[in-house]
C-alpha cells in the first residue's frame, strides 16, 4: 500500500500565476513533490497540498 506525506503551502494574494508556477516547480523538483490539491480563495490567496511517497523498506530486509 502507498503512504504519502503532506505539505500545505499558503501563497498570499499578491502572488502572481508565474510565481506560483515557479514555486511549485521547484518543490517537485528539488522535494520530490507533486500537487495534490489547489484552492483558490475570493480574496486571491492559495491554499496548495503537496504530497510525496514514503518508502519504506520491508522488515525482513
Amino acid at each position: 500500500m502507498l503512504e504519502y506525506e503532506y505539505h500545505e503551502l499558503r501563497l498570499p494574494r499578491g502572488t502572481t500565476r508565474s510565481e506560483a508556477r515557479q514555486v511549485l516547480a521547484d518543490r517537485a523538483e528539488y522535494g520530490h513533490w507533486e500537487l495534490a490539491r489547489i484552492r483558490l480563495f475570493p480574496d486571491g490567496s492559495r491554499r496548495v497540498v503537496l504530497r510525496r511517497r514514503i518508502l519504506r523498506r520491508p522488515r525482513w530486509m
